[in-house]
């Protein structure tokens, strides 16, 4: 048969087969369009879900300014009545309106670095036990969800704890050394505050940990090293930004305790003679006595504690960021 009239036959649009070819190219079609109203839809999409996080990200950014501004605005009547001396000043008399900040400042520093101090070797044992030793199991388990627990309790509950129990051992081990004390100070709220932070750094640690190479480790294995020189030699170094933000995140919670600090530091407004010696913080000394701030300059100094606190914060954030970058490069 000629192949002409095959053609004619197989193209005609009433033939079988030319039915079917054109519901097929029909059908082809019909996912074109759709294929290309899909691409289209994913990409309104895409740009609407990255304007969103461009506006949150925005957002967060007024928010922080906003934040300053307002702590700036309301303290102008102290920045006004007390100048740069505020910083300095040792005195905090609201009846003769004489106010200084350095006992708090100094409180607040104490306090921190100490606390971080302390929980330093317990967050890192945590975090290298549970993301190297026992990554698995039921006593993982175990010790994970204590860890959890610990940052869930609330403050105040760590205040009645101290009361209780750090006050009395802190009182007695501070005159069996020869240092009169009451209990109540600096030491006994860093205690607190080091309990309050350990799960910050251990979390971040043993996260970190896990993520380190398998062939890293299995080559330090298989050129004979034991198991500590493993994690001093190639876990500790492949991680250690990400212990050292641990670190970072475990001073800022430190820095800002408010309810805790309060109820064990004795709330003194003089500077410390020694670790034991009573004090006050910069959040405890706001949340003490904003409520009864009944004079103007008064309640602008209080509000420029806070401002002092906000700066302190946000420059030990400054340098962490620092640190970390030139510990990953």
């Amino acid at each position: 048969m000629d192949t002409s009239v095959n053609n004619d036959l197989i193209t005609r649009p009433d033939s079988i087969l030319g039915r079917v070819i054109t519901s097929a190219k029909l059908r082809d079609a019909v996912k074109g369009i759709k294929r290309i109203k899909r691409s289209h839809r994913q990409i309104r999409t895409e740009n609407v879900f990255r304007r969103t996080l461009v506006l949150v990200g925005l957002a967060m950014v007024v928010l922080v300014f906003g934040i300053m501004i307002t702590l700036i605005v309301q303290s102008v009547p102290a920045i006004k009545a007390l100048g740069a001396g505020f910083l300095w000043g040792k005195g905090w008399d609201p009846v003769r309106d004489s106010y200084g900040a350095l006992p708090f400042l100094t409180g607040t520093l104490l306090t921190s670095f100490l606390a971080l101090a302390i929980s330093i070797p317990f967050s890192f044992a945590v975090a290298i036990f549970l993301g190297e030793y026992y990554p698995k199991g039921w006593l993982s388990d175990l010790l994970k969800n204590t860890v959890e627990l610990i940052a869930a309790v609330p403050s105040v509950i760590y205040g009645f704890w101290g009361l209780a129990v750090l006050v009395p051992i802190v009182r007695s081990f501070s005159n069996l050394m020869g240092v009169a004390s009451v209990g109540y100070g600096i030491f006994t709220s860093s205690l607190i505050l080091a309990v309050m932070i350990i799960p910050y750094a251990a979390s971040l640690g043993r996260s970190m940990i896990q993520m380190v190479p398998s062939n890293l480790k299995e080559g330090a294995y298989a050129l004979g090293a034991t198991r500590w020189e493993v994690i001093r030699s190639v876990i500790l170094p492949y991680t250690r930004s990400g212990l050292f933000a641990g670190i970072l995140l475990s001073l800022g919670r430190a820095l800002g305790e408010t309810m805790a600090v309060t109820m064990v530091i004795g709330n003194t407004a003089l500077m410390p003679k020694n670790i034991f010696s009573t004090g006050n913080t910069m959040a405890s000394v706001i949340a003490n006595e904003l409520g009864e701030a009944d004079k103007r300059v008064y309640n602008a100094a209080l509000i420029e504690l806070g401002l002092v606190l906000f700066l302190v914060t946000v420059v030990i954030n400054l340098i962490g960021k620092k640190v970390i970058t030139r510990f990953t490069n």
